[in-house]
Parts: structure tokens; sequence; C-alpha cells
């Protein structure tokens, strides 16, 4: 007769204790990466302020009180209004759904775009990957921003939305991003489970899918993640300039153009507000996109790349390099 110890075979125990990678990367980012966890923090509450926006905002986003005008923060107004009386916490508020919007919307366009192109060029290769690399060397040569300003400056807005800002960004960095995915795809193409897929017969379509995408999730992530702050930063930029969002949206940029700008000496807390607001985003998206690449890259996994090390850590790192010294 048999009876239960109460306790699992040390195989069930640690198969109990194996997580997945999602739960390993972000627990790895809030132990290691301090600052990729702040910028973490700031896009929860970027998305979380852009859906909610209607229930967080106190009034409307083009809700004028024009007896109101120009008011310094108070209890009603707890950042102040604008020339027009507008609440300025309402319109920001309103400017990160906008942000939101456009620089997840540009980034997946551009992303999309930029494997698509990147990716089809370098697995294909020969007169193809000659011709599409010259016609990106020519568009890489000419500056993007003025890029931006022209093929913004000659589209009409006659919608009011943001779709063709969106579509501008997209395209735009889609077609100067393919270079880094193509080197990507590069670095796969060379490895031989590629050419055991030719092979057994497998397709071109399908060895892109099932072998070549999955292999550069990781540099298809952090792109993604990076150019998120470079799409809200350059909609600011545009938006400054006039060439961004209707007048009627309420945009971080148009926001430090108009009555930023113009008010500035009376009430330099219409362009304060938005510019740091901005300034928090940017600064976040692109401290969390930088710690997740060096946490989904395994040369980085060791101790490389880290912000911190610990000192036991740093104890067997010592240690393993005095012996391999001896034994040398």
């Amino acid at each position: 007769m048999t009876t239960s110890t109460g306790t699992a075979p040390p195989a069930k125990r640690a198969e109990k204790k194996r997580h997945g990678v999602i739960y390993d990367v972000f627990s790895r980012m809030i132990r290691e990466k301090p600052l990729a966890t702040f910028g973490l923090a700031v896009i929860i509450i970027l998305l979380f302020t852009g859906v909610f926006a209607n229930f967080l905002a106190p009034f409307g986003m083009n809700e004028i009180h024009l007896l109101s005008r120009l008011q310094p923060p108070s209890s009603q107004y707890l950042l102040g209004t604008d020339q027009l009386g507008r609440d300025e916490l309402s319109r920001l508020i309103y400017g990160a759904r906008i942000s939101m919007i456009i620089g997840l919307a540009a980034t997946a366009l551009s992303t999309v775009l930029s494997v698509v192109i990147g990716g089809v060029s370098a697995f294909i290769g020969g007169k193809l990957d000659l011709f599409v690399q010259r016609f990106i060397d020519v568009w890489m040569s000419i500056p993007s921003f003025l890029i931006l300003m022209t093929i913004m400056s000659l589209i009409s807005n006659k919608s009011g939305t943001v779709w063709p800002i969106i579509w501008v960004l997209g395209v735009t960095s889609g077609i100067g991003g393919s270079r880094f995915m193509r080197s990507a795809v590069i670095s796969i193409k060379s490895n031989l489970y590629i050419s055991a897929t030719d092979a057994i017969g497998c397709g071109p379509v399908r060895t892109m899918v099932r072998h070549v995408l999955p292999n550069i999730m990781a540099p298809i992530i952090v792109s993604f993640t990076i150019g998120v702050g470079g799409a809200i930063m350059a909609e600011a930029s545009l938006s400054f300039l006039g060439l961004g969002v209707p007048p009627n949206v309420p945009s971080w940029g148009s926001m430090i153009s108009a009555e930023g700008q113009q008010y500035f000496l009376t009430a330099p807390e219409l362009a304060l507000w938005p510019g740091f607001a901005l300034s928090i985003v940017v600064f976040g998206i692109n401290m969390f996109g930088d710690g997740l690449r060096d946490l989904l890259d395994p040369r980085l996994r060791g101790g490389v790349g880290r912000y911190t090390m610990k000192p036991s850590m740093l104890e067997k790192l010592k240690a393993s390099v005095d012996k391999y010294d001896q034994t040398h």
C-alpha cells in the first residue's frame, strides 16, 4: 500500500514554475529596466486616456466659454482656458486620443509596408532587390520632413479627419524603414533551415510566412514601439506648421502652434502643458522600445546591456574571467 507524500515530483514542480515569454519579458523589465517600466506606464496611461477621453474630460473638445477667456488654473478649470474659453485640460485629454490614433495607426501601416518591401526584396534578391534598394537610396537621400511637408501641402484635407496624415506618415516611414527589415530577413535567409524548406519543396510565400516572419518578430516589435514615438512627434511638428490635423481637432502640436505661440507672453501655460505632455509621452515610448530591444535580443540576456547588475552576478562574472585567465 502506497501513501502520497503531498509533494509533487521535481519535474512537475519545475513545470508549474515555467511561464510564457510575455510574462518573462515584462517581469524582467520591471526588475531590471526602470526607465522601460516608466515608459510602459506612460503608454498605459496614454491608451487609457485616449480610450476613455469622453469620460475623463470635464468639458467638451471644442466647448467654448467666452466669459472665461485666458483664465489661469482654478478649481473649475484645472489647467486654465485658452483664448476662446476652452478648457485646456479637456483639450489635452482629447489630444492624447489623437496622438494615440495617429501614432498606432501610422506605425502599424509603416511596419506592414516595411516588412512587405524589405522582406520581399531580401528574400527574392537579384535584380528586384537591386532596383528596390536603389529607389530606397534615392528616397532616403531626401530629408524625410521635407517630403512630409511637400505631400501634406499638396493634399487638401477636405474630410476633416486624421486619416490623410496617417496615410502620409505610414507610407513615407514604411519606405525608409524597409532597409532595416531587409537586413533582418537577410540574416535569417542565410540559416540552414531556410535551405531545408527549399529542399522539401516549400514555396516562397509559405517560407516567408511560416519560417522567416516568426524569426524576425523581435525586430518588428521593437521597430513598432520606437516608431510610435516618431509618428507622434512628426504629427506634432506638422500640426505646429499648420499642415497636420484640421483646426477643429485638438492636437498637442496645433495647441503649441496656435494659442500657445500667439499668447505665450500672456498665458505661457497654453504652450507649456501640451509641450510637457508631448515630451513625456515620446520619452516614455522611446525608453520602452529601447528596453524591449535589450530584453528580446538574446545577445544581451547575460548582463550586458542591462541598466544594473547585481553584486552576486558581478562576482560570478569576475570569478569566471579569473578562472579563464588561469587556465589559458
